[in-house]
């Protein structure tokens, strides 16, 4: 099982990391639709959608993505995709900063499927635009905010497995402990040093990365709460010693599209308003 989840790891690596500097824009936003369009079966299996319902919600998804693909690879940002993009990222922030720790609180279970259809696409959709329009910007901003929850989820790992003892959040994750958040915090905190001085960035730039590495957090949980409601191990089966494509992105759900919209805001508050 190990090798085969590193093998899987390895591989996945190299996939991202040749599609982030060698594709061209808009294939880039092409392939990372298709890993939304998989989570988004996989949501919909994670809610207990009807089986109809799982291939309508991957189908409607798809049928949004590829609307809002025309022109990518141009320079210019199309008004719509500047609006959708607009206002994707203000959907989240609240979504992920105020609902989603309530959600987890409560231990609340969501049953009308009309609602946890728009979760599902509050989840889904701004983190692929966040991805589409970070790396438009640059992709080694997108590898630089995926790294924190890399990074982050490796220490926790490490740090839980070695020092933990009270439990993060037992009745969602078992797994997770407050040892392994500190372990987390520590290794975002270093990664963060790491690149300010490396790039002459402000020192800020660090408790930037140790809010995106809580988000990742929020994420994480979120995901496992659906998981424990709905019975099941994992989001799915697609990627061998991992599970599904949820249990891959979920910390970058939640991380991805603040970050654009800490990006992005000024950008398009000025942009609307020429």
């Amino acid at each position: 099982m190990l090798k085969t989840r590193l093998f899987t790891a390895f591989f996945l690596l190299a996939v991202f990391l040749a599609a982030l500097f060698g594709l061209p824009d808009f294939y880039w936003a092409l392939l990372m639709l298709a890993v939304i369009v998989v989570g988004a079966w996989e949501w919909a299996r994670l809610t207990n959608f009807p089986v109809r319902y799982q291939y309508i919600f991957a189908g409607v998804t798809l049928v949004v993505g590829i609307a809002l693909l025309p022109d990518l690879w141009q320079g210019a940002m199309p008004a719509v995709q500047r609006h959708v993009l607009f206002w994707a990222m203000l959907a989240a922030a609240p979504f992920w900063l105020g609902m989603v720790p309530a959600w987890l609180l409560a231990h609340y279970k969501v049953r009308h499927k009309s609602l946890l259809a728009i979760a599902g696409a509050v989840v889904l959709l701004p983190a692929w635009l966040a991805l589409v329009y970070l790396r438009k910007v640059s992709p080694w901003l997108v590898l630089g905010v995926v790294m924190v929850v890399w990074i982050a989820d490796s220490a926790a790992y490490f740090a839980g497995k070695a020092f933990g003892r009270h439990k993060l959040a037992p009745e969602i994750s078992p797994g997770k402990t407050w040892e392994g958040v500190a372990g987390a915090a520590v290794a975002v905190t270093l990664y963060g040093l790491a690149l300010s001085l490396m790039f002459d960035i402000s020192l800020w730039l660090v408790i930037g990365l140790l809010l995106l590495m809580v988000l990742s957090i929020i994420g994480d949980l979120f995901e496992s709460l659906l998981k424990r409601q709905a019975g099941l191990k994992d989001s799915g089966g697609i990627l061998p010693g991992h599970g599904g494509i949820l249990d891959r992105v979920d910390g970058l759900t939640s991380t991805l599209p603040l970050a654009a919209l800490y990006l992005h805001f000024p950008l398009y508050y000025a942009a609307f308003h020429e």
